[in-house]
């Protein structure tokens, strides 16, 4: 619903343009005193050739008339005029709920069908993943790629390295429900220094090259900050989403430069939920399809 002002706003804008088009119609059709007869020359002439006032033929001139009948009609019909709803009473939203009621009725039982099936049996199934590859390209592939590679800030969904987990229900409760991962800013708490200590100790556990004292530096205060998330070992706690340090695997680029700028700053990442237009029945297939991905 708009206000009052841009309600009548839009009603006399849009009614105006139309009988303004009528006007004009009228008007250009309008014979005047110093003009030459239908079919006579006007005086005009190009290249040899004569102008002639010839008037428009009568299918286009009603064709005209019956664009604007048409508009009118059509905003009795349906909204176009502020808050006027039209007399169908037609919404983009009911027409969308029915094409999906209709799409459920038709569909509905193939996903109840595969979701009888256990997610480890429906990603052995080729119908199921060629039906589960689709609500993936519809849903998914935006974000994670159509590859399900992902990029820079959304997880490979093809190998075997998962944030939250890559067990069957797992990754199920990930599409139905989302996530939030938090990574929090150290750059107060470290310091310049101790960001590029922590950094050069993340960086050894993946087996890099770097600055040892750096690194033996970075470890006191590893422990000290982030192991209630990365665990001791920096491999990562699924419940939390806290990922694996130790693989060589980075989620937000995995350049020393990129590390640095990660625990400095700290990272949001959402996942949305997508149980409330997939259902369970759609989300047990897609599941099975991005299980088949990794296994």
């Amino acid at each position: 619903m708009i206000n009052s002002f841009f309600n009548w706003w839009v009603i006399v804008i849009t009614l105006v343009n139309i009988f303004a088009c009528y006007w004009l119609i009228k008007w250009t059709m309008k014979s005047r005193p110093d003009e030459s007869a239908a079919g006579e020359a006007t005086g005009h002439t190009w290249d040899g050739l004569q102008e002639l006032n010839n008037p428009l033929p009568k299918w286009w001139l009603w064709l005209f008339y019956f664009t604007i009948i048409f508009s009118l009609a059509y905003l009795v019909i349906y909204p176009g005029l502020g808050n006027f709803k039209g007399t169908l009473g037609w919404t983009s939203h009911n027409q969308y709920d029915g094409e999906v009621q209709e799409s459920d009725k038709k569909y509905g039982p193939i996903f109840a069908a595969f979701a009888a099936k256990s997610i480890p049996e429906l990603s052995q199934d080729a119908e199921a993943l060629k039906a589960g590859e689709r609500l993936y390209s519809n849903y998914c592939a935006q974000c994670h790629g159509a590859d399900a590679r992902g990029n820079t800030g959304f997880p490979n969904l093809s190998d075997n390295d998962w944030l939250w987990g890559g067990q069957p229900e797992q990754i199920k409760a990930t599409i139905m429900n989302g996530r939030n991962g938090v990574m929090p800013s150290w750059a107060a708490p470290l310091g310049e220094q101790g960001v590029e200590n922590v950094a050069n100790y993340v960086q050894s556990l993946s087996g890099r090259d770097v600055d040892a004292a750096s690194a033996e530096a970075g470890k006191a205060q590893f422990n000290t900050l982030c192991v209630a998330c990365h665990g001791l070992d920096g491999k990562g706690n699924q419940a939390l989403g806290a990922p694996n340090l130790t693989d060589n695997i980075w989620l937000h680029g995995g350049s020393a430069g990129r590390i640095k700028k990660t625990i400095a700053g700290g990272k949001n990442g959402v996942m949305p939920a997508h149980s409330e237009f997939l259902g369970n029945d759609k989300s047990h297939l897609l599941a099975a399809y991005i299980y088949s991905l990794s296994n």
